[in-house]
């Protein structure tokens, strides 16, 4: 059984024989509601992939000292998930299960036709919720890395981004009903190149939008003959590259 991760900044600095201490919240979870006990194998990362191993020596009152056993980073590849705002909380069940799939990032997107708004105090409040799903998300599917969340952009914003990243060499995916490439038809000469992929509202990426995005360098792909919620599209595409680009074919830690 792969051990429970906790957040430690103090990770990233971590060497084989260190004696490593978690307090705070996180130790508070770990000693009060996990009840972790002396002995027990656990992981603390650093949220940006760095992962020190090792039994716990000491649980004192809501903290915890490990002796660090083994220093090791993940290699995740880079996905980014460009996810519309959505009612019903379905943006953060998406982004949830992302995280758990291997997004490394995600990006809200305030699209032409999102219902829901981040406006004002909106604003940090939903991001600070979609940062809490990222965490809880990352250290239930024992990730080294947690994902930063973005501020919400616009569409303008959004097709700088798409610009920059293309210039960058990562390839940018619209998820569309109506495109007409499989995501599964594409090919990769190398299963790390960045991709991003953009999910747009329930009621559809305006025209003018996929317009702005495919002139920034994104390619519109249809993920299969199915309309998929904004709750599952962007995992399923996550999901698809994963398994098509060959990047789950390795064990976890």
């Amino acid at each position: 059984m792969s051990a429970p991760v906790f957040v430690a900044p103090a990770a990233a600095s971590a060497r084989p024989g260190d004696l490593l201490a978690l307090d705070g919240p996180e130790a508070r979870h770990a000693v009060t509601v996990q009840r972790r006990r002396v002995g027990e194998v656990i992981d603390l990362v650093d949220g940006a992939g760095t992962r020190a191993r090792g039994p716990i020596e000491a649980v004192g009152d809501g903290a915890l000292e490990i002796r660090v056993e083994a220093v090791s980073r993940d290699d995740d590849p880079e996905v980014v998930l460009v996810q519309a705002l959505a009612k019903g909380g379905r943006d953060e069940q998406a982004v949830e299960a992302a995280v758990e799939l291997g997004a490394t990032r995600i990006v809200p997107w305030a699209a032409a036709r999102c219902i829901v708004q981040w406006k004002g105090p909106k604003a940090a409040k939903g991001r600070a919720s979609w940062e809490s799903q990222a965490l809880a998300a990352a250290k239930q599917s024992r990730r080294a890395l947690v994902p930063a969340v973005d501020p919400a952009v616009a569409t303008p914003a959004l097709a700088a981004l798409v610009r920059d990243a293309v210039a960058a060499g990562a390839r940018v995916l619209i998820l569309h009903e109506e495109a007409a490439v499989p995501l599964t038809s594409l090919t990769w000469d190398d299963a790390r190149t960045p991709v991003w992929c953009i999910v747009g509202p329930e009621g559809g990426i305006a025209d003018d939008e996929v317009t702005a995005l495919t002139e920034a360098g994104a390619v519109p792909v249809v993920l299969g003959p199915h309309v998929l919620r904004a709750s599952s599209a962007g995992p399923a595409a996550i999901a698809a590259l994963a398994a098509g680009r060959g990047t789950w074919n390795t064990l976890g830690a």
